[in-house]
């Protein structure tokens, strides 16, 4: 998919939620947020959620509410009160801590166990031996009690960052 694509899909989805009132809405990202680089898929979350702000803010505000004198004390009061800017908010759902104290692949061991862990049906281990495809020839190391280590981490880690 075109990440161009799927930043107006995600875009649309926030819209309605930013447009309904929402003022603390946080997106959770598992693919492509590997290490916390940003990838495509990740940045095109961000973009979306930024230029969604930005466009709501001159929607309500006026365009060039920013440079309008009435508000010359908004970037002096983010910190005391409603911010935009943290309206939307990214995170990835196995922050980079959490990713170097369990593991981190696509289809892998790691991401098997996951799935072995939230969703057990969808998993069968038998399937990968008729596959060639390098990424998920580990994932037969998968297993339950991995996944639920790192869904626990992955947990305790966003209850941290989630207001």
């Amino acid at each position: 998919m075109e990440a161009s694509v799927f930043e107006e899909y995600i875009k649309m989805i926030l819209k309605s939620l930013l447009y309904g009132g929402w003022r603390n809405i946080y997106m959770l990202i598992h693919h492509q947020y590997e290490q916390e680089n940003l990838l495509p898929m990740t940045l095109s979350c961000m973009k979306a959620a930024k230029t969604l702000t930005f466009e709501f803010l001159e929607d309500t505000r006026g365009k060039g509410w920013w440079g309008d004198n009435k508000n010359k004390e908004f970037y002096e009061k983010l910190d005391q009160g409603d911010n935009p800017w943290n309206w939307i908010t990214v995170l990835p759902c196995m922050s980079k801590e959490v990713q170097n104290q369990t593991g981190y692949d696509h289809a892998g061991k790691y991401e098997c166990s996951i799935l072995a862990a939230l969703y057990p049906e969808t998993v069968i281990k038998d399937r990968i031996k008729d596959s060639d495809e390098w990424f998920i020839q580990d994932a037969t190391e998968s297993s339950v009690e991995m996944g639920e280590k790192m869904v626990k981490l992955c947990l305790e880690d966003l209850k941290k960052k989630i207001k």
